[in-house]
C-alpha cells in the first residue's frame, strides 16, 4: 500500500489532502482563491504555495510514499520553473487521457489531468457502480470540459462547451470581478433574454480561441446586467442540452468542475437522470481530493471517501472571549437556546469542529437566521456579509421535509441545486425567480446542525434556517479567532463556537 500526498498546482484555490486533513490555502492566507486582490494573475502567491508545499512534501520519506499532482493552465505557467527544477523534468504537460483511469507515473510521483480529478472525485464520491461524468470548468490544462461516459471513456467537449471561461469574462465585463460567476447565478433570477448578448455568446464559443467578437465588450456593457446574466444561463442550459445529453450512458451522473456550481443546470440533469451527484468541493478547491482518490484507487484498489468536513480540528482558548460575555452550554441546552434566538430574529454565526470542504458553508461555518423573515436577506447582506443586496441564501432543510417546501425530485446535500419553492412561509430564502439553493440535512450528515433545525421546527413549524457561509468579504473563517474577528466586525447578534455562546458586551 502506498502512503499518499496530494497536491494541486492551479492559479487559485490552492490546496492539499493528505488522507485526513484537505487543507485550503485560502482559509489561512484570508485572501479569497489565494489571489492578490490587487492583480489575479500575480504568480507570487502561487509561488509561495508551490515553494511551502510542492517542493517541501515532494522528496519521498520511504519507498511507500506516493506523491501525486495535477495542473492547472496558469497554475503551471506561474510555477514552470519551479515544476522543472523540483521534478527534474516537465513530459507530463504533453500527458491526454483517453480513459479516466489513465495517468502519468515516474520513480518520483503519480500525475492526472486537471479535469481527471474533478471526474474522479465527483465519481468515487457518489456511490455509484457506474456513472456518467460531466467535468466542465474555465480551464483545466489538456481540456476545458469534458464527458466521461459508464466505460471510463472520455469525450472532449472543449470545442462545444467552453462556457465556463466565458462566465468568468462576463463577470468582469458587468463589474462583478474575476472568478465572479456565482454571483452572475444569482442575477441570472432577476432578468430575461436579450437577442444581442446570446448572438455575442454564439460568436464567442464558435471562435476557435474564444474570444468575444470585436464589438461584444460594448454591446455586454449596453445591456442591463441582469439581463447578460440571464442570457447566459439560459445559453448555458441550452448548451447542455445540444452536447451532453446526446452522450447519456446510463441513469447516474456525477458533475464536477467550477460551473458544477451552477444549480440551476445540475437540477436541469435531474429530469434526465435518476441520480445526479455533485459532491461539495467541486471547483478548484477539490483538486487535492481528486488527485488523491484517483492515485489511491488505480494504485492501492481502495475506494477513498474524504470526509465533507475534512479542516483541521482547532482548539478553542476561551481568551479569544475575553471581550465578550460568554457561557458554555450543554448540547441541548444549547440547541434550544440557540433556535430560541433565531425564532426571535437575531442572526447567529454557527462555528462547529472542522470545517467543510468547498465553496459552500454546509453547518460548521454558517451565519445562520430566520427563513420566515422577509428581511433577513438585506440585513445579512447589508450588515453582517457586506454584499450585493441581489445575492440569495439557502435554506438548510431538513432532509424529510424537503419535498413538502421544494419541487424537487432528489435530497441536495451540498447544496448544489437550485429548485423551485412550492411555499410562501419561508419567503427569507426565496429567490426573486420563486426557486432556492437547497441543503437538505439527515443527522448522519451534521447530527448537531440537524438538532438545532429540529428545535426550530418545535418553536415555528418550519423545518428549516437559513444557512450563508460564515464570512463578511473574506474566505471562510477557518479558526475561532477568524470567527470571534468577524463577529466582533459585523452586526452578527450571536456567536456560537462549539458549545460556547459569545455575546457583545451591552454599553
Amino acid at each position: 500500500m502506498k502512503n499518499i500526498f496530494s497536491i494541486a498546482v492551479n492559479i487559485h484555490d490552492h490546496n492539499w489532502y493528505n488522507g485526513t486533513i484537505h487543507r485550503q490555502e485560502e482559509r489561512y492566507t484570508r485572501k479569497k482563491h489565494n489571489l492578490d486582490p490587487a492583480n489575479s494573475h500575480n504568480p507570487a502567491l502561487s509561488r509561495q504555495f508551490f515553494k511551502d508545499h510542492f517542493v517541501t512534501n515532494f522528496v519521498k520519506q520511504t519507498p511507500q510514499d506516493l506523491f501525486c499532482f495535477t495542473c492547472s493552465n496558469l497554475g503551471q505557467e506561474f510555477v514552470y520553473d519551479l515544476l522543472q527544477e523540483t521534478t527534474g523534468e516537465t513530459d507530463f504537460l504533453n500527458f491526454r487521457p483517453n480513459n479516466l483511469w489513465d495517468y502519468y507515473a515516474t520513480e518520483s510521483y503519480y500525475y492526472i489531468d486537471h479535469h481527471q480529478s474533478h471526474a474522479a472525485y465527483a465519481f468515487l464520491t457518489s456511490g455509484f457502480a457506474e456513472s456518467d461524468i460531466l467535468a466542465i470548468d474555465g480551464r483545466g490544462w489538456q481540456f476545458n470540459c469534458i464527458f466521461v461516459d459508464k466505460y471510463g471513456k472520455i469525450t472532449d467537449l472543449s470545442d462545444y462547451m467552453s462556457i465556463g471561461g466565458l462566465w468568468n469574462r462576463l463577470a468582469q465585463d458587468i463589474g462583478l470581478g474575476y472568478l465572479g460567476a456565482g454571483k452572475v447565478m444569482g442575477l441570472a433570477g432577476y432578468g430575461s433574454y436579450d437577442r444581442s448578448v446570446y448572438k455575442v455568446i454564439q460568436e464567442y464559443l464558435s471562435n476557435p480561441n474564444h474570444k468575444l467578437p470585436q464589438d461584444g465588450k460594448q454591446i455586454i456593457e449596453s445591456v442591463p446586467k441582469e439581463n447578460v446574466a440571464y442570457t447566459l444561463q439560459y445559453a448555458t442550459e441550452e448548451l447542455v442540452d445540444r452536447f451532453v445529453l446526446p452522450l447519456k450512458t446510463c441513469d447516474n451522473l456525477c458533475i464536477a468542475g467550477g460551473v458544477a456550481y451552477n444549480g440551476y443546470v445540475n437540477e436541469k440533469f435531474c429530469k434526465h437522470y435518476c441520480q445526479v451527484h455533485v459532491p461539495p468541493a467541486v471547483g478548484d478547491e477539490g483538486q487535492s481530493l481528486g488527485t488523491y482518490m484517483h492515485a489511491d484507487y488505480t494504485i492501492n484498489g481502495n475506494i477513498h471517501i474524504p470526509s465533507t468536513y475534512a479542516g483541521e480540528a482547532h482548539p478553542v482558548n476561551t481568551k479569544i472571549f475575553e471581550n465578550f460575555r460568554y457561557e458554555e452550554l450543554q448540547d441541548e441546552v444549547l440547541y434550544r437556546s440557540v433556535a430560541h434566538e433565531i425564532a426571535q430574529g437575531k442572526t447567529v454565526g454557527w462555528y462547529q469542529s472542522c470545517s467543510e470542504s468547498g465553496n459552500r458553508a454546509l453547518g460548521n461555518r454558517s451565519i445562520l437566521a430566520d427563513p420566515r423573515d422577509p428581511l433577513i436577506k438585506d440585513k445579512i447582506n447589508h450588515l453582517i456579509k457586506k454584499r450585493e443586496d441581489f445575492r440569495p441564501f439557502a435554506p438548510a432543510v431538513l432532509e424529510e421535509y424537503y419535498q413538502d417546501y421544494f419541487e424537487t425530485s432528489q435530497p441536495s446535500p451540498y447544496m448544489s441545486r437550485i429548485v423551485p419553492v412550492r411555499s410562501g412561509k419561508i419567503p427569507g430564502v426565496t429567490h426573486v425567480d420563486r426557486t432556492a439553493r437547497i441543503q437538505t440535512v439527515n443527522t448522519e450528515q451534521n447530527a448537531r446542525l440537524y438538532s438545532l433545525i429540529q428545535e426550530f421546527k418545535k418553536l415555528t413549524g418550519i423545518p428549516m434556517l437559513v444557512n450563508t457561509s460564515f464570512n463578511c468579504q473574506e474566505p471562510i473563517v477557518e479558526t475561532p479567532l477568524d470567527a470571534v474577528k468577524t463577529f466582533q466586525n459585523t452586526n452578527l447578534d450571536i456567536l456560537v463556537v462549539n458549545n460556547y455562546v459569545v455575546r457583545k458586551n451591552i454599553d
